[in-house]
């Protein structure tokens, strides 16, 4: 018995595929909310974790806004890729930071670069 299903069309995998990226994109943007935002208030952790950087507590400002900032434009359908590259930049540095001055483990923002750099090769077009 034969049944009538047909191949799914080419824009509908297109189209999982764009939720799939887009889910993602608001997943990483409400981390990174959070965490900028931590950096924003003057969290205790956050104060003493970019005192050992050495740097000054103005890079605590400037790295909490430009997630805060990174993350909005993660919504933003025009400047989705930009803001992945912004972001990604930010968590090269925070890999650095990790390897070279703090320690630890840089899992976490290694994990957030790479998805970082997917979003912005997607949004792009594979321009990047």
């Amino acid at each position: 018995m034969a049944t009538n299903t047909l191949p799914r069309p080419r824009s509908e995998k297109k189209s999982v595929a764009n939720i799939a990226l887009w889910a993602l994109q608001i997943l990483i943007a409400l981390f990174l909310i959070r965490v900028g935002v931590a950096k924003l208030l003057g969290d205790p952790v956050m104060v003493q974790t970019f005192g050992a950087i050495g740097a000054g507590q103005w890079f605590r400002y400037l790295t909490g806004a430009l997630e805060v900032a990174g993350s909005i434009g993660l919504l933003i359908p025009g400047i989705t890729g930009y803001a992945a590259i912004v972001l990604a930049a930010v968590m090269t540095g925070a890999v650095v930071t990790h390897l070279v001055i703090l320690g630890g483990s840089p899992v976490i923002a290694l994990v957030l670069l790479a998805a970082l750099l997917t979003i912005a090769w997607v949004r792009l077009g594979n321009r990047i």
